[in-house]
């Protein structure tokens, strides 16, 4: 039933690129066509699934629902760019689809000026869709059992804790979706003010409320060599990578609470902290304290969101800023925003663990206590947390010891790892931001997509599908 629901939903959604298409005057044929079959497809799924009998949903089928619910709308989602030739090769295409929906921002292509509109709009607004979930969508306009819906927000969702914001799991996802639109319209009217062209807005917004980081140019920000343009993404970039639970406590119910977040001050002072530093790493090769500013600014912005928009080469830029840019890449945005990474707030409970830890080494009486935002986390947050970055780093190890198997340098290799489940977009090297992936050889684009899925999925929701004890319990 998800897989179907899921589906159908990806068929209206593709209505969009091709109604573009229309009005740019370019072929609709690509889009009519997976509609078409996608919605064959999720006829074929809902008829078994109609006569199934009704039961509650357990975590275990929340988590594997969603694993697969985001491979499905991948493998589908690439259609187009077959269809259309943009992107011939269907490993291609999958990788690209990939990186949309997860908000990676990896790109294959190597000319996005010569692709046709309606493309482009497909690409940036896969992004879109992915931002905050395409199974919290599903809830928001589907009625849906409440237990279901809490495995399903609990599986797509990123960060170690979730929460409701209102008591119906359903009313929250149409919270979290209607403060993610109004944030986009927002940053689409900025754009326009600075001249952006409104198709040029839309795709940005989406790249940047979604911080997934797909450009219209390829030249990516640079392109448009404007100060203004710059900081507006940027400031939004930021905005989205906060907790939208922290705008709603702000905004809808006009509380303070929300800017007394440990986690958002910590966000905060890691960028205001990176930005000083990059800077003035980088002022002797760029002129002045003020561009020095205005660009590191934007790449720690971009790079700690996870969004990938370039407004320069950052890879030219010294070690120091360099290997800061990497650590950012790994430690990414808030828990409950659109952003990858580790999170911010696992950083801080694990730091806080460790100090505790060693505070108990020294005095073995005394109680171990971690907090948070003045709230005393259980040990099972604590232990989630641990294991979700010993899996992070076991799963980047591995994936790093398959790809140096096609001879690439270690950079390249190490970077790109760290870029597709960190959902980033640009490394270093080779895939930097003047760069791509399209060098890598098909098994490794399909390594590097399980990636961008794992780390959209937090790891978990992904690796529950080479359990043998999930699959048996499924059974059952």
């Amino acid at each position: 039933m998800i897989l179907s629901r899921v589906l159908i939903i990806e068929a209206g959604l593709l209505c969009l690129p091709m109604m573009c298409a229309g009005w740019y005057h370019e072929p609709t044929g690509p889009f009519l066509h997976t509609i078409v079959t996608v919605m064959l497809v999720a006829l074929a799924l809902a008829y078994p699934s109609r006569r199934a009998s009704i039961r509650s949903m357990r975590a275990v089928e929340g988590f594997v629902g969603v694993a697969l619910s985001w491979i499905v709308m991948s493998l589908f989602g690439a259609l187009p760019y077959v269809f259309s030739g943009a992107i011939p090769s269907y490993v291609d295409a999958l990788f690209e689809m990939v990186s949309g929906i997860t908000t990676t921002g990896s790109s294959i292509l190597t000319d996005l000026e010569s692709l046709p509109r309606s493309i482009i709009f497909w690409r940036s607004f896969s992004h879109f869709i992915g931002g905050m979930g395409v199974l919290v969508f599903m809830m928001a306009i589907l009625p849906m059992d409440e237990q279901h819906s809490m495995h399903l927000m609990r599986a797509e969702v990123p960060g170690p804790v979730k929460g409701k914001l209102v008591p119906r799991m359903r009313d929250t996802a149409k919270i979290l979706y209607l403060l993610y639109i109004a944030m986009t319209v927002a940053e689409v009217v900025f754009l326009l003010l600075g001249g952006m062209p409104l198709f040029d807005s839309l795709c940005t917004a989406f790249g940047t409320t979604a911080t997934g980081g797909f450009g219209v140019h390829n030249s990516s920000m640079a392109y448009y060599d404007s100060a203004y343009l710059e900081m507006v993404v940027a400031v939004f970039m930021v905005l989205s990578g906060v907790n939208y639970n922290l705008y709603y406590l702000v905004i809808l119910r006009r509380s303070i609470k929300g800017f007394k977040s440990e986690e958002l001050g910590w966000y905060l002072a890691i960028i205001a902290a990176a930005t000083v530093t990059i800077a003035s790493n980088i002022v002797k090769s760029v002129g002045s304290m003020a561009h020095a500013l205005r660009l590191a600014f934007f790449q720690v912005a971009s790079i700690m969101t996870s969004t990938g928009f370039a407004s320069t080469d950052f890879d030219l830029w010294p070690a120091y800023s360099k290997v800061l840019l990497v650590l950012l890449m790994i430690i990414g945005a808030c828990a409950g925003s659109t952003g990858g990474g580790t999170k911010v707030s696992r950083l801080i409970i694990s730091v806080k663990a460790a100090v505790a830890e060693l505070r108990q080494q020294a005095s073995p009486r005394s109680v171990l206590r971690v907090t948070l935002d003045g709230e005393r986390l259980g040990a099972e947050t604590i232990r989630t947390t641990l294991v979700f970055l010993i899996m992070y780093a076991s799963l980047v190890v591995l994936s790093c010891l398959l790809l140096s198997i096609q001879g690439v340098d270690l950079i390249t290799t190490f970077t790109s790892t760290i870029a597709c489940i960190s959902n980033i977009g640009p490394g270093l090297a080779l895939v930097g931001p003047t760069g791509n992936f399209a060098f890598w050889s098909d098994p490794a684009k399909l390594l590097l997509s399980f990636l961008m899925i794992a780390g959209r999925l937090e790891i978990y929701a992904i690796m529950m599908l080479f359990s043998r004890h999930v699959w048996r319990s499924l059974l059952r």
